[in-house]
């Protein structure tokens, strides 16, 4: 077909991204669900078209710091002394398991 329109779109399914990408479909599914890559939604599936794949990898690619200038390191700090620690002492209590928390059951620890 020639004329105004533009070339068909060739899609990909999420398992071919996922093997084009090294990586699980499951990933690359969940990734679009949370609108964090960006896809096309026809007949109820995520499809992508071969430019939704570069920007996937730019959106996900990793660029190399700049160079930092060295810094003076920091002097060791002793550690303070047990004299010069808090003396306080906090008795923690563990929490009734979740199977016991329900209203029904009375709580043996409220005493």
């Amino acid at each position: 077909m020639t004329g105004p329109y533009p070339a068909p779109l060739a899609f990909h399914r999420a398992a071919d991204v996922a093997r084009m990408l090294r990586c699980s479909e499951w990933w690359v599914k969940e990734q679009a669900r949370r609108r964090r890559i960006p896809y096309c939604w026809i007949g109820g599936g995520y499809l992508f078209t071969d430019e939704h794949v570069v920007e996937i990898v730019r959106i996900f690619e990793v660029r190399p710091i700049a160079a930092m200038p060295a810094t003076t390191r920091r002097p060791h700090t002793i550690a303070a002394s047990q004299d010069e620690q808090a003396t306080t002492v906090v008795r923690l209590q563990a929490r009734r398991p979740r199977r016991t928390r329900h209203a029904d059951v009375p709580d043996a620890t409220a005493a």
